[in-house]
């Protein structure tokens, strides 16, 4: 066992609490998703060469760092796929397959990103015992049920950089201008902090995320709901009267949204469907895969309607409601309020009773 001072601790393992300095094996012939893991930054990158800290601030990622981060996987159209390797030891090389300090073997990356950052291992960090340690080690655990919860907003997309994160931000401002205890959550992606800390700015009064449970990604877990429902419940222990929730990702593709949509507790706890997509194409496929997941669109928003001719559009041709959060944020929030209302249960009475969209 040796010990390993650290310059900088990716986000991916805020929850841990570790100091700067860990103790470290040299190997392991049966590495986990998860596990945390020391190495040395061997590149650096021009289009993707930050590593966010667990306090959320971004930080320059030099030749020589020694970073702290976790195994992880990454299936990202528009970044970097990547895998946890079968073994590891010591001066095995690499890559970072994202700015939260999820680390393992890249096999590809969009056309618009230079390389993956290239790392040495140095160790995986263990305890006094020798145990590699794993973010999962203390984390919400997976559950089977659903139990009562607030109102739930669903904000799902075709994919990465639909207009998700600023469609969900925008409704937690405006629930919290209402006076609204409205609290935000990510069920799907991988481990970074800014999104659910963007909630936080915008008004979240508790965020969580798949990363509380201790998943660096949600890449081919499987059966996501468990631990969707953890998260859930989770918040609802601090009793919000409004739970907004971000599907990182797409409806279709390697991070298990699926499983999460098809869930019958789940589908039947949400209040209000919001569909992200960038183009009028993406809006037909989106609603036809999720009508085959017996899931109903509420309001369309993200990029396609960032422009008021794609918003009408929408609705003229469409005659689906759509909204957008740049341009009116407030209309985009009626409209889903709309729905919260008609879905209210009794047991939500006390959810502020808000002016409806004309």
């Amino acid at each position: 066992m040796n010990y390993v001072d650290i310059e900088k601790m990716g986000s991916a393992v805020s929850n841990m609490m570790l100091s700067r300095r860990v103790a470290t094996i040299d190997a392991s012939d049966s590495p986990r998703v998860g596990d945390v893991i020391v190495v040395r930054a061997l590149t650096e990158s021009s289009t993707y060469g930050n590593l966010e800290l667990p306090s959320g601030r971004l930080a320059k990622i030099n030749v020589g760092d020694t970073l702290l981060g976790v195994l992880g996987k990454r299936k990202a159209l528009k970044g970097f796929v990547g895998d946890v390797p079968e073994t590891i030891k010591a001066s095995d090389r690499l890559h970072l397959l994202n700015m939260g300090g999820v680390i393992g073997l890249c096999r590809g990356h969009h056309s618009s990103f230079s390389d993956a950052i290239e790392v040495e291992v140095i160790g995986l960090a263990c305890d006094a015992g020798e145990k590699v340690l794993n973010i999962a080690d203390s984390a919400l655990k997976p559950v089977d049920k659903l139990a009562a919860s607030a109102p739930i907003v669903i904000v799902a997309g075709t994919c990465m950089n639909s207009g998700k994160t600023v469609a969900a931000t925008e409704i937690i401002k405006q629930a919290a201008s209402k006076g609204i205890r409205v609290a935000g959550a990510k069920l799907s992606g991988i481990a970074c902090l800014r999104d659910t800390l963007h909630m936080q700015d915008h008004g979240a009064i508790a965020t969580a995320s798949f990363l509380d449970c201790g998943l660096p990604s949600t890449v081919d877990y499987g059966d996501l709901a468990p631990v969707a429902k953890a998260i859930l419940n989770h918040l609802n222990d601090l009793k919000p009267e409004l739970i907004v929730v971000e599907l990182g990702d797409g409806i279709v593709g390697g991070y298990s949204v699926d499983s999460v949509l098809r869930d019958e507790e789940i589908r039947t706890a949400i209040s209000s469907f919001v569909f992200c997509a960038s183009d009028y194409v993406g809006v037909i496929g989106g609603m036809s895969v999720l009508d085959g997941m017996g899931i109903d669109v509420d309001v369309v928003a993200g990029s396609v309607t960032d422009a008021q001719m794609g918003e009408d559009f929408l609705v003229e041709k469409f005659a689906v409601r759509a909204g957008n959060a740049r341009r009116d944020g407030k209309r985009l929030f009626d409209l889903v309020m709309e729905n919260v209302e008609s879905h209210r249960p009794d047991a939500h009475e006390n959810l502020h009773q808000l002016p409806l969209a004309a």
